[in-house]
């Protein structure tokens, strides 16, 4: 075993990001290192910006989408250079363009991310050409290298993606399962005596929106990968099941959900909630080992001593139960203590489930799961009619690149203005940092002034300290790795080593001072400035605007949950792709929601609107689904029965009712304060027979009450 930070090392290099990053210097960097060897450094500089172009839309996700947006980058960036080249002799000519190219591959953003990345690369080489004015021949000369650099980085990418063709699904649901490791461990800190909830609750929320986007990467590149879906081959099937059933993982780690303050009241003196952190924690530790062995082709292995400590816990129980003549503890805390042991030991048992899997002998016996995998993917075409459709005020595509294209042409004017010998810097500052809303632009530009500032101040360091031209290419080609490997996971990082990488590659170009350094920090800085501004003032897009849409999604999908949870109990065979697309949804609409919440504390306080009703909103709709998935699990996990559902029927009407109303509220919300009841059933006399009755009526109670809470914050909420 690993000791943990040479672990995160290890694994940080075993991870896509890594991967990327050598890829992505191997392919900038051949060309003109080799070229340079026969005196031809400048045509290499060509080739390295195609493949550096080709690489902005390579991105983690099927080879077939990667590969097709590569070659679409390929075509446009050799076209886009063509039509500056030739005309970036007129000042305003190329002023004219830069609004038009900024418009509309900013428009891209309607097709999903990669789309976005393809617009990006086309306007990374519309700015880096504006001021490269040369004869015609030589233009069209550059952008036939520009071309072939571009095709050898996509031929480059696609070989390494055959050589191991597996390999990205195994980092990407490796990291997936790191991030259910984290939920996890942020659920154990609520056991931690003196915590405070709403600070973890907060964190608790942002980790399940990273869960949902983790899971969602694999769903994209599992699903959609040939070598998986279509050929049968024991390693796919591998992946396909303990992606599967870290799904169904994350479903009984959600449905863990309790009065944690009560638990703390009664238990703290009695020490046993110490032991319950202690062992999730352990579990979370489970669920590391087995992303890093997805990533090593490692086997992990359940420690007994963990088995040992969940058969503690459940004596524990049991002796708190015995001692408890005096009523000390609540019975209902110490039935929490237990539904919560169980789960504990489900979530076990599907931890070693897993472990099984990677056993080599059983891994060639794994059999295939039928999974409808078109419904659990996103499929974006390209459609004009949506192009049109948003071209009006109310989109906020159009909003953000119409703001996009008339800052661009601020930053072209500040920057002739100035004369800078680099002013493209200007542009390039205010690409990156322009964002569709108003937060993660200015998010963006907070961590491109800082990662600048500082990379600068170290990249003249190192040109004042280091005079060897061997040690400086080293240290060029570090940076160059640093930068492209933290450039999704970490801008500040990407940034910090980008600066220091640029200054030193323009000292081996023959153009480095130390004036450079400072000229890049004035450039970003007023780039940055001129971005910020621009989204605050120019047809800003606030989170607000976002927020009816995010809280009607996810009160559908709780209901459509819910729904599909009761079927599981109505119907003998019930269909369960569409309870796991629903379970899905509910995953994806409250990520969203979550999201938005965070983003809106990074708006002007006058923006921040009925914050406190969204945070209410949010709780209770995690508190909804947390206990729906707990039903789910009493039929799917442990097959509780009811004898006569038609019984709670009323309650579970009701539930749909108080939903619908709440939606009703939220569409357009009059007013007025209605009065509706909440349905009561008395419960059955617990004995052996009817306990698993109890368990469940108790349950559709809960999730009811919630409903009820929600429609009644509903009624608060105008929108």
């Amino acid at each position: 075993m690993f000791n943990r930070p040479v672990r995160s090392i290890h694994d940080f290099l075993l991870s896509t990001y890594f991967a990327d990053g050598l890829r992505i210097t191997l392919g900038v960097l051949c060309p003109s290192l080799i070229l340079a060897q026969f005196g031809l450094l400048q045509y290499g500089m060509t080739l390295s910006l195609g493949a550096l172009c080709a690489s902005v839309v390579d991105t983690p996700g099927p080879i077939v989408h990667r590969r097709n947006a590569m070659l679409i980058t390929t075509g446009l960036i050799t076209l886009i250079f063509i039509v500056v080249g030739l005309t970036n002799s007129s000042v305003y000519f190329t002023a004219v363009l830069i609004v038009f190219f900024s418009f509309i591959f900013s428009m891209f953003f309607l097709y999903g991310t990669r789309a976005a990345s393809i617009g990006t690369a086309a306007l990374l080489i519309m700015v880096l050409s504006i001021d490269d004015i040369r004869p015609w021949k030589e233009v069209l000369f550059s952008s036939a290298l520009l071309f072939l650099g571009s095709i050898w980085y996509t031929l480059l990418s696609y070989f390494f993606y055959r050589i191991r063709p597996f390999r990205i699904v195994q980092q990407t649901l490796s990291d997936s399962i790191h991030e259910v490791s984290l939920f996890l461990r942020a659920k154990a800190r609520f056991y931690h005596q003196n915590i405070d909830y709403d600070d973890n609750y907060a964190d608790l929320l942002q980790l399940q929106v990273q869960v949902h986007e983790k899971q969602d990467a694999v769903r994209d590149v599992l699903f959609k990968t040939r070598e998986i879906v279509r050929e049968s081959t024991p390693e796919g099937r591998f992946l396909l099941l303990v992606f599967v059933d870290m799904v169904d993982l994350f479903e009984q780690v959600m449905s863990t959900y309790y009065n944690y303050k009560q638990l703390h009241e009664q238990f703290d003196s009695s020490g046993i909630l110490k032991h319950y952190e202690s062992v999730i924690i352990r579990i979370a530790e489970e669920l590391d080992d087995i992303a890093f062995a997805l990533k090593t082709g490692g086997t992990p292995s359940l420690p007994t001593s963990l088995i040992e400590d969940v058969e503690r816990l459940r004596s524990e129980i049991t002796e708190l139960e015995i001692n408890n003549t005096d009523g000390k503890y609540n019975t209902l805390g110490i039935i929490a203590l237990k539904n919560i042991e169980v789960n504990i030991e489900n979530i076990l048992s599907r931890v070693k489930t897993i472990n099984s899997y990677f056993n080599k002998k059983e891994k060639k016996n794994l059999k295939p799961r039928e999974i409808e995998i078109e419904k659990f993917v996103t499929k974006q075409t390209i459609d004009r009619g949506l192009l049109y459709e948003n071209m009006t005020f109310s989109s906020s595509t159009f909003r953000h690149s119409l703001r996009v294209a008339i800052v661009m042409l601020i930053g072209f004017i500040v920057a002739k203005s100035l004369n800078f010998s680099h002013s493209y810097w200007i542009l390039l500052t205010i690409l990156v940092i322009s964002k569709p809303g108003f937060s993660l632009t200015k998010q963006r530009n907070y961590e491109r002034i800082i990662g600048t500032v500082i990379g600068a101040f170290i990249g003249m360091g190192i040109l004042v300290y280091v005079q060897d031209k061997n040690t400086l290419f080293i240290i060029l080609l570090f940076c160059m790795i640093g930068a492209y490997s933290f450039q999704r996971k970490n801008y500040v990082v990407s940034v910090l080593f980008m600066t220091p990488y640029i200054l030193v590659l323009f000292d081996f170009l023959g153009m480095g001072s130390l004036s450079i350094a400072r000229e890049r920090i004035y450039d970003t800085l007023i780039g940055s400035g001129i971005a910020l501004l621009a989204s605050y003032s120019l047809f800003p897009n606030w989170e607000h605007e976002k927020l009816k849409e995010a809280m009607l999604d996810t009160l559908r999908a709780n209901l459509k949950y819910f729904e599909e949870v009761i079927l599981l109990y109505v119907e003998d065979e019930h269909n369960l792709t569409n309870y796991k697309v629903a379970r899905k949804e509910v995953y994806v609409a409250t990520a969203n929601l979550a999201s938005l919440f965070q983003r809106m504390f990074s708006e002007p306080k006058s923006k921040q609107i009925m914050m406190t009703e969204l945070h209410q909103f949010t709780a209770l709709n995690h508190h909804l689904s947390s206990y729906i998935a707990t039903l789910s699990l009493y039929k799917k996990e442990h097959a509780f029965v009811v004898s006569d559902f038609d019984e709670l029927k009323p309650v579970v009407q009701n539930t749909k009712y108080l939903l619908n109303l709440s939606v009703e509220n939220l569409k357009s919300n009059k007013g007025t304060v209605s009065n509706v009841p909440l349905i009561r059933r008395s419960i059955i006399e617990q004995d052996e027979n009817q306990n698993d009755e109890v368990i469940i009526t108790e349950q559709i109670d809960m999730i009811q009450k919630v409903a009820y809470d929600i429609f009644k914050l509903s009624e608060k909420i105008k929108i």
